[in-house]
């Protein structure tokens, strides 16, 4: 793989991602809601999803997504 197509994947498969969820506002608060007992909010954690899982955590934020808006 040339470096071209390392950043390329790099790119889009972390960093685009990252920024969705960041300025998505369907993420979710940045703060815990109060009857939660975890001290991250939903859009932490969905932040830490996508670091650790890349495209495959992306996908599964784009489909919990698409069932809340069904609802």
């Amino acid at each position: 793989m040339n470096t071209t197509a390392a950043w390329t994947v790099l790119i889009i498969g972390f960093v685009l991602p990252l920024l969705h969820v960041v300025f998505s506002p369907r993420s979710g608060p940045w703060k815990t809601p109060l009857e939660s007992k975890c001290p991250f909010g939903p859009r932490w954690g969905w932040l830490v999803i996508i670091l650790f899982l890349g495209p495959i955590g992306w996908l599964m934020f784009m489909a919990k997504k698409r069932s809340q808006e069904a609802d």
